[in-house]
């Protein structure tokens, strides 16, 4: 058991039996009345995601979830094959199950994080930081701007973000993928 005292980003709670993450939290202290934590949680499974308070020290059940590296295999319709790195055992995650927002940045064999519940893997993380090729992008001209200006891109996975004037077409990007921003070119 924990309390909210203990509540920080990623950890993963029991919820009437599902499993649920932290994605936001704020301690609040109202001038009137007992403090209270707010919180953002997202289904671990389904990806639905909740708004929930918590009076301050409420006790809650917390889960420990263990994370191996896998591999992306292939895509077979819905489902999408992960290797695990330590056993060679094919991982299907359903396509649900990733969501949408990992789905873009996904490519062949592209190291993630299976997380591990009961000794299964119950779902996939891509890394906070990937590292994509440009696939298509209008030329930038010199003096377009004075500062600041982006154009769209499109990578090799199929996702589209705004990159700065000076991306061409077959630069390596690298990409926070969980706020859609280029950050770096990657030195070839």
């Amino acid at each position: 058991m924990a309390s909210t005292a203990d509540f920080r980003n990623g950890m993963v709670l029991d919820i009437d039996g599902n499993l649920w993450a932290i994605t936001y939290f704020q301690h609040v202290k109202p001038g009137k009345g007992g403090a209270f934590v707010r919180t953002k949680l997202k289904n671990v499974l389904s990806g639905a995601v909740v708004d929930k308070t918590y009076r301050a020290g409420e006790k809650v059940k917390d889960i420990r979830l263990e994370r191996h590296p896998v591999n992306y295999s292939y895509t077979d319709g819905d489902l999408y094959y992960f290797m695990d790195t330590g056993t060679y055992e094919m991982i299907p995650i359903a396509r649900d199950l990733l969501g949408e927002d990992q789905l873009r940045y996904l490519k062949e064999n592209m190291e993630c994080e299976g997380l591990v519940h009961d000794g299964a893997v119950i779902s996939v993380e891509l890394p906070q930081f990937v590292e994509l090729l440009v696939t298509k992008t209008d030329p930038g001209f010199k003096g377009d701007t004075a500062q600041g200006a982006t154009k769209g891109a499109t990578l090799e996975t199929g996702a589209e973000i705004q990159v700065p004037l000076f991306v061409e077409e077959g630069d390596i990007l690298k990409i926070d993928r969980r706020e859609d921003k280029y950050l770096s070119r990657v030195n070839k």
